[in-house]
């Protein structure tokens, strides 16, 4: 057997596993992590339980597992077996199981303690799917607090693993080169522009014909390799065949683009990021790198995924690069500058950052705990977890304290995504037909089929129930509730149970063709050529953010309201509204029928309660805007002092007080000074010095008038107003004379706050703008003493004026007192 990189590491993995609880291993691609390590330790090691694989990608996963039974010369399912969600091949001889997506999570969470599994090796964790993030946080705490014995090596292809190393500060860390050959690099940048696939097209065609050896080209998406397919048809050299490899395939196909190119042939594969690590191609020497990539991002608050096109991470850049070094010397051609490539990020985004959480949520309160309580590489972004459990509870899956309901206990126990899981686990005791429909709904909802012309949820369904792939799906979901699957759809169960799946996008009509507004508040388009466009209310079933305020629809469904009341009445709930009218200068006041944001029904309120009607006067200023109302300068001189307060740090009791705060807390400083008032005359005329008073306190409000008062006494005696302005010093202006005497800068709050002086002329004109008065006594003084002698000779003008008698008089009236 040929050598290996990871040969060289293999013993002292293995030694290491009597002592170390974690293994972090970094072996780039080609190095053998996951074709020859598993086989070693299954050969070298006494372990007792199995050994779990865990492979982030379906199809990765699938040749890992037959090519590792072919080393055994053996079929898959005898020592190495295979466990993907709705396939398994393991029997009673296996010893070493191929895992992948959520298997392993569901794995942990039938038995914590995984009591015949001896370890379980992370590959690809570079790729950092939500999956082995949960997985692998699941697993730390089950080593944690049951299985002291239980073995963990997380395997990537990046060498710089500083992150995973602070997140395992225990584990040992070993490191491997890869086995690759002298890649030589290219650079070929293309504006990202109307046409791009086809420069992409034309670039790759001279590179390829300059070079030998199978290609492959990686590009951000479907549409991108749909794009340049077809660019490239009938141009390709006559040696090289087209092939294309994507998640979407089916198995067939991607085994096809995969497999070596016939004996005297070459290939060309265009495939998305699928193919930078877990899978060798072989013949490869050629990689053309557009530098993009297709990523989902979540929107938490509408639960709406966009699908983004980005530039990739350094480091995919380099994994990508490689694939052409593999197995001989081999060419990068890169569709973008070297200078774009120094400027990439040096690793992605991971995707627990970015993505829809509620399956993580769902698991994570299956474990039983909080998610803070688990031991995270990238810890859940708060609002992404929040509205994932939101979500939780209007599926009906969880209370408002997070914790099971019976149908969610159910749901759980369903290999299913939380919102088809709950749809299930609702129909359970249905007719075998709606129960048979809704797994055909569910394997749909796992892989929605596009791209057939029809935004109808029925034509999709229909079209999926010919797939090879949704009939595994289904099968598998209606051997879990029990039922054998018919191939009968019932179109009239269909509209209900996809409201089971999407409470929050069922959606009514605007008034415009093709526009709707979703439950969730949302607004979402439709094509105005589908006749699903002209319907009052909706059921969106597959969906994406755009560019534009709209989400654009892929999928719906017509909904009778009426029905789903009778379904599930819980989704409806009828409150009171009271609110400004604008347009009419009045309250409005409406008891009104929702589900979620959408209001189905209107009807008046002939009464108001004083709480309700203070509410409505609240609403107004809401609209209004602070500067609406009575802002005396009395008034408004307090609450610029308290924010220069806090602007300045000083020790006083003040609760927040931006625009933003004070809009936020009506109810608490306004509310209560608004009893008895009925009309937005009075509000206009309610003086806010004493409602803001009341709102600090009798205390603060001395300690602020003492600290920062609004008048100071200058040396004559006399009081000036001081100026209060956000983020600049208190301003006082005063005759020069008047300051004769004051050698020092006057201050406020103890000394904390320095006073900005503003000395003006006899004739009120400023002369000086300082907080150094002492400074400016010795200094630029002599220049305004020479100058003002002259304009004004009837005033004083001292040589030391810091020691002089101050004054608001002329000299014939100064030499006369």
């Amino acid at each position: 057997m040929s050598q290996l990189p990871i040969d060289a590491v293999i013993p002292p993995l293995i030694d290491g596993l009597r002592q170390y609880p974690q293994i972090i291993l970094s072996a780039p691609p080609g190095a053998g992590k996951s074709t020859r390590l598993p086989l070693a330790l299954l050969e070298r090691t006494a372990l007792t339980g199995k050994i779990l694989l865990l492979e982030p990608r379906r199809l990765a996963a699938r040749n890992i597992a037959a090519f590792l039974a072919q080393q055994l010369n053996e079929p898959v399912g005898q020592t190495v077996g295979l466990r993907m969600r709705g396939h398994t091949q393991v029997s009673a001889n296996t010893r070493l199981e191929v895992v992948t997506e959520g298997v392993l999570t569901r794995l942990l969470q039938q038995d914590p303690m995984l009591e015949d599994v001896s370890l379980i090796l992370f590959d690809e964790f570079h790729e950092r799917s939500l999956h082995a993030d949960l997985a692998l946080a699941l697993s730390l705490d089950s080593q944690a607090g049951l299985r002291e014995d239980l073995r963990l090596i997380v395997m990537s292809a990046t060498l710089d693993n500083h992150a995973l190393c602070q997140c395992l500060p225990d584990a040992l860390v070993l490191a491997t080169e890869g086995r690759s050959f002298p890649i030589h690099y290219h650079y070929q940048p293309i504006a990202r522009r109307d046409q791009w696939e086809s420069a992409v097209a034309r670039a790759s065609l001279e590179f390829i014909r300059q070079h030998s050896g199978s290609a492959l080209m990686f590009l951000p998406g479907m549409q991108a390799i749909r794009r340049v397919h077809q660019a490239l048809q009938n141009t390709l050299p006559d040696d090289m065949d087209l092939h294309l490899l994507h998640g979407s395939l089916d198995f067939s196909a991607q085994q096809a683009a995969i497999a070596p190119a016939p004996k005297g042939r070459r290939k060309l594969v265009l495939t998305t990021n699928i193919a930078e690590t877990s899978l060798t191609i072989d013949g490869v020497q050629l990689v053309i790198d557009t530098g993009l990539e297709r990523l989902v991002t979540h929107h938490a608050q509408t639960g709406i995924d966009k699908l983004v096109t980005r530039h990739i991470a350094r480091s995919s850049a380099v994994q990508r690069a490689g694939r052409a070094g593999r197995l001989s010397e081999g060419h990068c051609l890169r569709l973008y500058s070297e200078e774009q490539f120094q400027r990439l990020p040096a690793a992605p985004d991971a995707p627990i950052l970015r993505e829809d959480l509620t399956d993580l949520a769902l698991n994570v309160i299956q474990w039983g705990c909080d998610v803070q309580d688990l031991h995270w590489l990238d810890a859940p972004p708060a609002k992404h977890w929040q509205a994932a459990c939101q979500r939780l509870t209007q599926l009906g899956l969880t209370d408002t304290r997070q914790t099971f309901t019976a149908l969610g206990q159910r749901a759980s126990q369903l290999a299913a995504q939380p919102r088809a899981a709950a749809m299930l686990a609702r129909v359970e005791t249905a007719a075998t037909s709606v129960q048979s429909t809704a797994c055909w709904l569910a394997a749909w909802v796992d892989k929605p089929v596009r791209g057939n012309g029809t935004l109808s949820l029925i034509d999709q369904v229909r079209a999926a129930m010919s797939s090879r792939e949704h009939q595994s799906r289904a099968k598998s979901l209606a051997h879990a509730l029990g039922i054998r699957l018919t191939r009968t759809l019932d179109e009239q169960a269909l509209p209900l149970l996809a409201a089971f799946v999407w409470p929050d996008r069922i959606a009514q009509s605007r008034g415009q063709s093709g526009r709707f507004v979703m439950a969730n508040g949302h607004g979402v388009t439709l094509d105005r050529q589908d006749p699903l466009s002209h319907t009052d209310t909706l059921v969106i079933c597959d969906v994406m953010a755009s560019e534009r305020s709209d989400s654009r629809a892929y999928c719906a469904i017509a909904l009778s309201l009426t029905s789903l009341n009778e379904a599930r009445p819980d989704l409806f709930t009828h409150r009171e509204v009271i609110a400004w009218d604008e347009q009419r200068g009045t309250l409005r006041a409406e008891k009104q029928q929702c589900l979620g944001e959408l209001v189905l029904s209107r009807q008046p309120l002939d009464t108001l309660t004083a709480e309700q009607q203070v509410q409505g006067l609240l609403d107004a200023v809401h609209q209004k805007g602070l500067q609406a109302l009575n802002w005396q300068p009395e008034s408004q001189s307090l609450l610029t002092r308290a924010r220069c307060a806090q602007a300045w740090g000083l020790d006083i009791a003040l609760p927040p007080l931006s625009d933003a705060d004070l809009l936020n807390t009506l109810d608490t400083w306004l509310a209560p000074f608004m009893h008895g008032l009925s009309r937005w005359q009075a509000i206009k005329q309610l003086d806010l010095k004493p409602v803001l008073e009341a709102w600090f306190g009798y205390e603060t409000t001395q300690q602020l008038n003492a600290a920062l008062p609004t008048h100071l006494t200058v040396p004559t005696g006399s009081r000036y107003r001081l100026r209060y302005e956000s983020n600049k010093a208190p301003v006082l202006a005063v005759k020069m004379q008047e300051m004769y005497g004051q050698a020092q800068t006057p201050t406020l709050a103890n000394g904390k706050v320095a006073v900005q002086l503003e000395l003006l002329s006899p004739a009120g004109r400023p002369l000086q703008i300082t907080q150094d008065l002492a400074g400016f006594w010795q200094g630029a003084y002599k220049e305004v003493q020479k100058e003002m002698k002259g304009r004004y000779p009837k005033h004083l003008w001292p040589d030391d004026p810091a020691n002089h008698v101050p004054t608001r008089k002329t000299k014939r009236h100064f030499n006369q007192s």
